[in-house]
């Protein structure tokens, strides 16, 4: 006779397990490559560099997540048509000290991100993370207008006491010297 065969092995199981361990990969390898992919774009910079301009607008922005939105105006010569800086600010401190010299000539140090896929860290690419007052206003190369800030009473500030008249210049007189008296006698 012949013996008898045993069972086939059950294979039900086995099937299930790697049905979990694909799930489990599917699901752990996006979220994984979604979470570096955000740490990499975060943490980057593209540029980063400074503008100097008058921030025009700053407003707290957003559905789900709010951040500072901000305008700057730059003039790069008396008279020209300003240019609009839009920037974001993600720190509160940052946003603060960029309201009390609203309306003065800043210069905003900022990092643009490029690749951020969603608008929930800022509708811009430039984020801003210093300001600094500039206490003086470029007109040309080489020529530069102080820039005094007013007296503590709302009052305009004085002009300095100090100023001293210019020295006579040791150039000759471009003016013609006036005429001389007509000393010839008269013709009839």
């Amino acid at each position: 006779m012949s013996t008898p065969t045993p069972p086939p092995p059950n294979l039900a199981p086995r099937r299930r397990t790697s049905a979990l361990k694909m799930m489990f990969w599917l699901l752990l390898v996006p979220i994984v490559l979604f979470a570096g992919y955000f740490a990499v774009v975060l943490h980057w910079n593209y540029s980063t560099g400074e503008r100097a301009g008058w921030v025009q607008k700053l407003s707290r922005k957003g559905w789900l997540c709010k951040t500072w939105e901000g305008e700057m105006a730059m003039v790069s010569m008396p008279g020209a048509i300003p240019e609009k800086f839009l920037f974001t600010v993600r720190d509160d401190a940052v946003a603060e000290s960029i309201n009390k010299v609203m309306g003065k000539r800043v210069t905003l140090h900022y990092e643009e991100k490029v690749g951020l896929p969603t608008s929930c860290f800022g509708d811009t690419r430039h984020f801003v993370n210093s300001v600094l007052q500039v206490d003086e206003i470029p007109l040309v190369p080489g020529v530069v207008v102080p820039n005094r800030p007013a007296a503590s009473s709302g009052a305009p500030a004085a002009p300095p006491s100090s100023i001293q008249p210019a020295p006579p210049s040791p150039l000759p007189s471009t003016t013609p010297p006036p005429p001389a008296p007509n000393t010839s006698p008269a013709k009839n």
